[in-house]
């Protein structure tokens, strides 16, 4: 009998439905009687690990060439992503996107799992991409991502400087495909529920609670002083 359940989320920085998914999980959370007893953990999926970016070429550009589509199409395919992500409360502006790999920004993630900050960077490291128009491929602005979140700024040149944590990165890819990932987001909950995705909020509570029911998990016990009273796929997102 387990303290804590466990959510394994693998995902992609450059993936918008992977932050779409985060907010339908962290609304599942909210109303998740025990959530106090979840531990998450983020896993890293490149959804292109060859990508080399070309200079001022636009998503919208990016799309049509990919799928082989024109651009009007390609419009439509974003309009209709950014509509999807406001029904989460989330912002996105894909004409600022500037397209990037996203090793450097996974290998950074895994010096922040470390210090149990990956969640806080995965956030920035979204918002970045998808609403700010940041280049998360840049040093420069990784590391005042890095800083923003808490991390030390010796680590983070350490880590940006180097090779560090690439290996975890393919691991974590290769982990993946032994699974079956094809796509991210994906959320493997209790290493018994698969969640492919970025599902409606429900379907996270309800497999939250299944989990928990058959893992007969304990809550943990918080003190509190109180007062009487009171988952885009590899070949790309559809």
């Amino acid at each position: 009998m387990g303290n804590e359940l466990k959510i394994q989320i693998w995902s992609d920085v450059m993936c918008p439905f992977c932050y779409i998914g985060k907010r339908k999980l962290e609304e599942a959370l909210s109303q998740f009687e025990n959530k106090d007893s979840v531990a998450i953990e983020w896993k890293s999926f490149q959804l292109d690990p060859s990508f080399t970016a070309t200079p001022n070429e636009s998503i919208i550009d990016h799309l049509a060439e990919k799928y082989q589509k024109n651009t009007d199409w390609a419009k439509t395919m974003v309009q209709n992503m950014t509509q999807n992500a406001k029904a989460s409360g989330l912002d996105f502006h894909f004409e600022k996107a500037i397209l990037a790999n996203s090793l450097h920004a996974h290998r950074l993630l895994h010096l922040a799992k470390k210090h149990h900050l990956s969640n806080q960077l995965e956030e920035v490291l979204f918002k970045a991409y998808l609403t700010d128009g940041k280049n998360v491929n840049d040093l420069v602005t990784l590391k005042e991502l890095g800083l923003e979140v808490g991390l030390e700024a010796e680590a983070i040149e350490e880590v940006l400087h180097s090779n560090m944590y690439a290996d975890a990165v393919q691991q974590d890819q290769e982990e993946a495909q032994g699974i079956g990932v094809t796509g991210v987001p994906f959320f493997v909950i209790d290493n018994k529920y698969a969640i492919s995705g970025a599902q409606p909020s429900e379907v996270f509570l309800k497999t939250l609670e299944k989990a928990w029911e058959e893992g007969q998990f304990r809550s943990k016990i918080i003190l509190q002083n109180t007062t009487d009273g009171s988952s885009c796929g590899i070949d790309g997102c559809e």
